[in-house]
């Protein structure tokens, strides 16, 4: 349970890391109301042919009738991400392999012990010790 935990995490983390660092940019081609086209790489089409025999991408045609536009929205990631590893002296790396090593090693199973004593035989009695000494347990 423990690993699944620690592998889950570790992977939310960088996918967290990813996501926050992605920018991307959509761009759409709108004729007249509708929309013609979405573009996420490069540019989109232009609506050329849809319009009938005007080109909504001639200049004359825009002057006089504005039917395209091109709307551009970014979205902006994190670019600057701290690197602490630089103030990160040997002192400090001493102590945090110190600490790690003595914090794993609370949770180490310890060895299982063996049993000296499994293939032991007592020896043999050649006189009973308890009628010897006249000692019975009542």
């Amino acid at each position: 349970m423990k690993i699944w935990f620690t592998k889950i995490s570790s992977i939310l983390l960088a996918l967290l890391v990813l996501f926050s660092t992605l920018s991307f940019t959509v761009e759409k081609h709108y004729c007249g109301d509708y929309l013609v086209s979405v573009s996420y790489f490069g540019n989109g089409e232009d609506c050329s042919g849809e319009v009938g025999e005007e080109d909504c991408d001639d200049p004359e045609v825009i002057k006089k009738k504005n039917c395209c536009k091109d709307e551009i929205e970014q979205v902006q990631g994190q670019d600057d991400l701290k690197n602490t590893a630089e103030k990160f002296d040997i002192q400090k790396q001493q102590f945090v392999v110190a600490f790690l090593s003595s914090y794993y090693n609370l949770f180490v199973e310890s060895c299982k012990q063996t049993n000296t004593n499994e293939f032991y035989s007592p020896p043999n009695l050649d006189l009973d010790l308890q009628v010897l000494h006249e000692v019975y347990i009542i």
